[in-house]
């Protein structure tokens, strides 16, 4: 593995509004590494809205269209660049490593702590200020106080690596006091110490919260989304007669933000290699069709049927299921509750908790506490994020109404419908 060429990553702006920017991506190929440019575009707010993929095993080519999710949104190109340089396999060893530690246990946590007067949006804002300067969430533990104060430690990592200079950890400090203005009264950011790991998973859930959250099927309330019953209706079909090497994989479904990431985390956790792909632009209907060319681990076909059921009913699954979301109760409060797949690797799915903060200040719902937590069920591990929401004029919280208004926002807005 050498050193990155000049056309490793290209990126081709568009050019006029609203009109996609191309990605090319031209690297040594490796198992999951179409799950990885996925990931990093979706942190950077970014919609793929057509792609192909191409590999002979060793070297890949990937074009990917993409558009950002919001018109408002300024995407650091340069940045986008590096990251995506990162993470492929040529630049391994390259100067750009320290942008994306391939080992994320080992990349430094830093406790980002402060103190300001509470107010509607709060946390979204403080949120946003973070993905901005590509600042990774990976705890939080928000306390409100009886005076209208606010509390928020926020476990943090760098993408880029840079919190051990003054001048970024001074950066950062600057652009939250721009946010929070005169009601920040303190804000303190450290590396972190042992204290870390008691905060770490730092709360659980109960067996019956639990049990309604992980489930595999929808509530009644949610099969009666148009939307959900939309997703209900994908096909996904694996064919043996057309390549004598390869299994075609196709998916014809409802489009939604980071399909082509789900799939890709999907086929990445289930050690499936792809030899070739096409993402189809939205067609009229809202559906999109996804076509692949898979192998085996070992290189060969699948062509058992009880894998071909197992591989078809897991991305199923994660087309209908990538994020789970429900309103319950805390005691006499109502929590809100929302959960994503971690990948084997042990990485989360990106901007979850800036989707959800900015659904609850879009309703102007206020968070009396948040926190970020693991979960581990007999199949595998999720990321659960937990939202102690407060009465407000607008919604009776404790109304099966209410609850589902608010569901269906923070899904939407999390599948980008």
């Amino acid at each position: 593995m050498g050193l990155p060429s000049d056309d490793t990553v290209l990126i081709q702006k568009g050019k006029k509004p609203g009109e996609p920017c191309v990605i090319t991506v031209n690297c040594p190929d490796q198992t999951g590494l179409g799950c990885d440019i996925c990931r990093t575009i979706l942190e950077f707010g970014l919609s793929i809205t057509k792609g192909d993929i191409t590999t002979d095993g060793k070297w890949c080519y990937i074009v990917l269209w993409a558009l950002p999710h919001s018109t408002t949104r300024i995407v650091k190109w340069e940045n986008l660049k590096n990251r995506l340089l990162s993470v492929c396999p040529s630049c391994s060893v390259s100067f750009y490593f320290n942008l994306q530690s391939s080992q994320p246990k080992s990349t430094p946590v830093y406790l980002l702590k402060f103190f300001c007067l509470d107010r509607k949006g709060l946390l979204h804002d403080v949120t946003q200020v973070l993905c901005e300067l590509e600042l990774t969430i990976q705890r939080v533990k928000v306390t409100t106080t009886p005076d209208d104060r606010v509390l928020d430690l926020f476990f943090i990592t760098d993408n880029m690596d840079l919190l051990h200079t003054k001048k970024r950890r001074d950066e950062t400090c600057e652009q939250l006091h721009a946010v929070l203005g005169e009601s920040c009264m303190s804000c303190e950011l450290q590396l972190v110490g042992p204290e870390y790991e008691s905060h770490h998973g730092i709360s659980s859930l109960s067996p019956v919260i639990a049990e309604e959250l992980f489930r595999c099927e929808l509530s009644d309330g949610e099969t009666l989304n148009p939307d959900l019953s939309k997703l209900k209706s994908a096909c996904v079909t694996i064919d043996n007669s057309l390549s004598p090497a390869h299994s075609l994989l196709q998916i014809h479904c409802v489009d939604q933000k980071g399909l082509l990431y789900d799939v890709m985390r999907t086929l990445k956790d289930c050690n499936i290699q792809i030899a070739y792909g096409r993402f189809s632009r939205i067609n009229a209907n809202g559906y999109r069709d996804l076509d692949l060319f898979i192998q085996q681990k070992d290189g060969k076909k699948i062509v058992d049927h009880d894998k071909q059921t197992a591989l078809c009913s897991r991305l199923k699954l994660e087309m209908l299921h990538p994020l789970r979301v429900i309103v319950a109760n805390r005691g006499p409060d109502p929590e809100l509750l929302v959960a994503n797949p971690v990948e084997l690797c042990g990485k989360g799915r990106p901007r979850v908790f800036y989707d959800v903060t900015l659904s609850l200040k879009t309703l102007g719902i206020c968070v009396f506490s948040a926190e970020i937590g693991r979960h581990l069920t007999a199949e595998r591990e999720w990321e659960f994020y937990r939202f102690l929401l407060e009465e407000n004029c607008d919604y009776s919280l404790s109304s099966r109404k209410a609850r589902i208004q608010i569901v269906d926002r923070v899904r939407r807005t999390l599948m980008g419908w």
